[in-house]
């Protein structure tokens, strides 16, 4: 069974409007340093393919040993025009946890 990015990480997510967030937590200091190498927007802009139109923009927060990817045009339009079932930015994190992953 391949490794997932969630074996190293988990995920939180929120969204406004029309843009989502994504945070990417480690699960261990030796992992942030794997996931923060590896796990760029262009990559998460490959895992997500449609569900993201917008761009989409990372930032680190080492204190915390997160990355956040903020995701424009990701919602179908937001909350009171998208036909997309609820909880809308709510289950690209599973989406992106759900990337295989390599040491």
């Amino acid at each position: 069974m391949p490794k997932r990015l969630y074996d190293i990480a988990y995920g939180r997510t929120g969204d406004k409007g029309n843009i989502a967030n994504i945070s990417i937590i480690a699960r261990t200091p030796q992992a942030y340093q794997d996931i923060k190498a590896k796990l760029t927007a262009e990559r998460v802009k490959q895992q997500l393919g449609d569900l993201v139109l917008g761009e989409i923009v990372r930032y680190e927060m080492d204190n915390i040993e997160a990355l956040n990817f903020v995701c424009y045009d990701a919602l179908d339009g937001g909350g009171t025009r998208s036909l997309r079932i609820d909880p809308l930015g709510k289950s690209l994190a599973g989406a992106l946890l759900y990337m295989e992953w390599e040491d």
